[in-house]
């Protein structure tokens, strides 16, 4: 009897399991019979994305929203009643007879409700949480995934999920893209707004209302012109589908374990972020805006921009400023003119530009089955025709693209970009065919001297046996210079021409026989760089071109004589500046140099061949040349990555104390928020005008970021600016780059921000998050302090500095 009680007891027991399931979290569906109240959920088939109530960040309003659930770090990928929040838990999701979605707060009142976008209603709906992300509302019987009569797709929030579409749906009408955050804390829609415009030939536009902030080009046939990151990338493969129906954009991941997304931040940047397992947090695989460039039509009309020049602005060729004065000044907004007018009568012609990101499309017209000699008649029969170009870049091209006003927001990449041929007066082109002769005649000359010299340097390479500065099958792209060129050049290494020394050797000036200003930085014998250090330093430096990066023109080898020639920086190292009080700078100088040092730090991290981590960024590794432009310097312990690497670890930890992060310091891992770190030890460095480690106050001990901590806690933050510094009209902005310091030095990398968004930061007046405490590096037992500091050199030149593995 006891064991039959016991028996039934049982089996209640486990119906009333199996009936309270629905009100758990192992269901994707919920119907009229079931609503979704505040502390259930909805959870996707495999587990991945779940629906329910959430309050964001400290905020204390509640919403509907989907996250992801298998992540540390709440995410919301879609939010329901973005613009009316409850302001308790009493809210209830529940889904009526025709197939709406309603939610309803504790007063009874519907504050949100879904429209079908679909003109079929059903009998007995259901809503499915599926584990794309998407929540359909669909017939209950009907198995048929694509049979819904309304999806949370076609409303995106801030996030753009893979095989989401954003475009024009022309048969339900609908015009999908995502919009930012208000703020961190707040969902409601914020003033920024990314998707795609559908006038004349259909682009990718990041705009605030009308305004357009950045401009991404028109789909080539494999990504948007204004992506290079987006051709070939190991992360995600994009597709776009222009017909009579839609014009969308969407992609697909392609490793299906990988979390990826690209979400709108709430100061106006479109990130491309990956889940990273290991630090808990999400890293940047691209973002945009990225630098000046991606400013929309910041050079004008007919204007080029170029990240790696300076001044980034240019005119395309036969075109001249419009207005030079305002154009010296660093205004580009009037753009450019012709040097030459048209004239359509005798026989205009086109001067092609290559690796271009096409200009605005939105008045132009196209046609998707010309051929480009097609698409060149076409051009020239037509007077107002400025330029024309291929609509699609795959094969050998098809398609046409012709523009008939200005052409504006250009810009030029070192290797990506498309074929743009712009119209131009025939005298103009008659001037370069008399030409061409010459030319060809100097450029056969130019390639017979070039195999000589090749042929030259590698014979004496095998005889010397140097083959050494190689990574596998790739060579430096750098020429090999004579060791009795650069003793001549340099004095034969004499006193008079030292610019300093370091631990690595010293630094000479040298001035080569066509009069070229030098640095030579020799290794001594006893060197901390290594062979494995001068190695990495050649062939990583040989991938980069910035003008924020020190330029390296050669290397030389002879025996165990190792030298490195860089281009010469009159100004030395920025240290001599900002540590110096003979040589003060002003704000609006020390200003552009943070600027510059943040943009070449964002050119290795983000827009170089490979991700780079510089490892040992400091003062005395920023030179300046004439006009006191930055240009980071020595990538002997620079890290390169490939893909979708974005973190290492390492039990050689090399680097400076002071400006070293401290989970690299105590463990060994470093990631591109390791440069942060040292990038926010700068901007307080420069600011201060004092150094991090030699710092002392009366009042404490702390070092100069415990010192800005302190004041910024107390609000006297303006305590911390060098005196020399004018305040009148900069306060607003010394304080906001202190902010910006604190918030890249806060003790735990995923707190910091990336170098794209310190950039955005830098160069708008976007809402700054509350910094937390600084990592002030304390190690784990004292012992570690006398342990780490004798094994450090200290340095102030153009130097590296080791700290020994532990």
């Amino acid at each position: 009897m006891g064991s039959r009680r016991a028996s039934i007891s049982f089996s209640i027991s486990l119906m009333l399991i199996i009936l309270t399931i629905p009100d758990g979290n192992a269901i994707d569906t919920m119907d009229m019979a079931m609503p979704i109240r505040d502390g259930k959920t909805l959870l996707s088939s495999r587990g991945k994305f779940e629906l329910g109530f959430f309050r964001p960040g400290s905020s204390n309003n509640r919403y509907v929203g989907i996250w992801y659930k298998k992540i540390s770090l709440l995410t919301a990928v879609w939010v329901a009643n973005r613009e009316i929040p409850l302001v308790d838990s009493s809210g209830v999701l529940k889904i009526t007879d025709p197939g709406i979605l309603v939610l309803i707060n504790g007063s009874g009142h519907v504050i949100w409700s879904t429209n079908s976008s679909r003109s079929t209603w059903v009998k007995n709906p259901v809503a499915q949480l599926l584990d794309s992300g998407n929540l359909v509302v669909r017939e209950k019987n009907d198995e048929n995934p694509d049979n819904f009569v309304w999806q949370s797709f076609d409303y995106p929030s801030d996030i753009h999920l893979p095989g989401m579409k954003l475009g024009w749906d022309l048969v339900t009408g609908i015009d999908s893209h995502i919009t930012s955050w208000e703020s961190s804390d707040d969902p409601s829609p914020g003033r920024y707004n990314y998707g795609i415009d559908h006038h004349g030939y259909p682009q990718l536009f990041l705009t605030t209302g009308s305004v357009v902030q950045c401009r991404f080009g028109p789909w080539n046939g494999v990504r948007f012109s204004g992506i290079p990151g987006m051709n070939a990338n190991p992360i995600f493969t994009p597709w776009f589908v222009f017909n009579q129906n839609q014009t969308s954009y969407a992609y697909e991941l392609r490793n299906s374990s990988m979390i990826s997304h690209a979400v709108l931040k709430p100061y106006g940047q479109i990130q491309r972020v990956i889940w990273n397992n290991l630090t808990q947090e999400w890293d940047i695989y691209l973002a945009a805006p990225a630098d000046s460039c991606d400013t929309y039509a910041i050079c004008g009309a007919f204007g080029s921009c170029n990240i790696a020049n300076s001044p980034g602005c240019g005119c395309l060729k036969g075109f001249t400023p419009k207005s030079p004065k305002d154009w010296d000044s660093g205004d580009w907004s009037d753009g450019c003119v012709r040097l030459t007018q048209l004239d359509c009568k005798s026989g205009d012609g086109f001067i092609k530009n290559s690796n271009v990101k096409l200009p605005d499309t939105r008045h132009s017209w196209y046609n998707k089955s010309m051929t480009l000699n097609e698409c060149q008649r076409l051009c020239l029969q037509n007077c107002s025709c400025t330029a024309y170009s291929n609509l699609d870049v795959r094969g050998e091209g098809s398609g046409c693209l012709l523009w008939f006003n200005d052409l504006i927001d250009i810009r030029i990449f070192d290797d990506f970009g498309q074929d743009l041929y712009v119209r131009m007066a025939s005298s103009e082109l008659a001037g370069k065919k008399q030409s061409r002769i010459i030319v060809s005649t100097v450029l056969t000359a130019v390639v017979l001297l070039s195999i000589a010299i090749t042929l030259y340097f590698k014979k004496r390479r095998k005889k010397k046996g140097c083959d050494m500065v190689d990574n596998g099958n790739e060579e430096s792209e750098f020429p090999l210079l004579d060791f009795t060129e650069i003793a001549q050049a340099t004095g034969n290494f004499s006193d008079g021409n030292m610019l300093g020394k370091g631990g690595f050797g010293r630094v000479y000036k040298g001035i080569l026989k066509g009069g070229q200003e030098i640095a030579v930085k020799r290794l001594s014998k006893e060197s901390a760089q290594g062979l494995d250090e001068f190695k990495n330093e050649v062939i990583c430096i040989a991938k980069l071109q910035h003008r924020n990066l020190v330029k390296l023109l050669g290397y030389c080898i002879q025996a165990e004589e190792r030298m490195l020639i860089y281009e010469y920086m009159p100004n030395k190292s920025l240290d001599h500046f900002i540590f110096d009080q003979t040589m003060p700078l002003d704000w609006p100088k020390r200003f552009h140099i943070l600027n510059g040092i943040a943009r070449g730090i964002l050119y290795l991290h983000q827009d170089s061949r490979l991700r780079i981590i510089h490892r040992d960024l400091k003062a005395s590794n920023i030179l300046l040349d004439h006009d006191l432009n930055p240009k980071i310097s020595d990538f002997g312990m620079a890290r390169c990555f490939d893909g979708n690497e974005f973190e290492a670890n390492t039990r050689r930890v090399v680097g400076t104390y002071g400006y070293m992060s401290p989970e690299y310091v105590i463990d060994g891992i470093f990631s591109t928020k390791s440069d942060v770190f040292s990038f926010g030890v700068l901007v307080l460095e420069i600011v201060s005008g004092k150094r991090n480690t030699r710092f002392q106050h009366p009042d404490h001990h702390h070092n100069l970021l415990g010192h800005a901590w302190r004041l910024y806690k107390k609000g006297e933050s303006l305590k911390l600016v060098d005196p020399s510094v004018n305040l009148l009209n900069n306060t607003s902005q010394i304080l906001r780059s202190i902010h910006i310091g604190l918030l890249c030095v806060q003790q735990f990398p995923e707190d910091r921000p990336s170098m794209s968004v310190v950039v955005v930061m830098l160069s708008s007046d976007c809402e700054l998050p509350h910094p937390k405490q600084p990592g002030f590096f304390i190690p784990r037992n004292l012992w570690q302090i006398d342990s780490i500091l004798s094994k450090t050199e200290s340095v102030n030149e153009i130097t590296i500095t080791l700290v020994a593995s532990r």
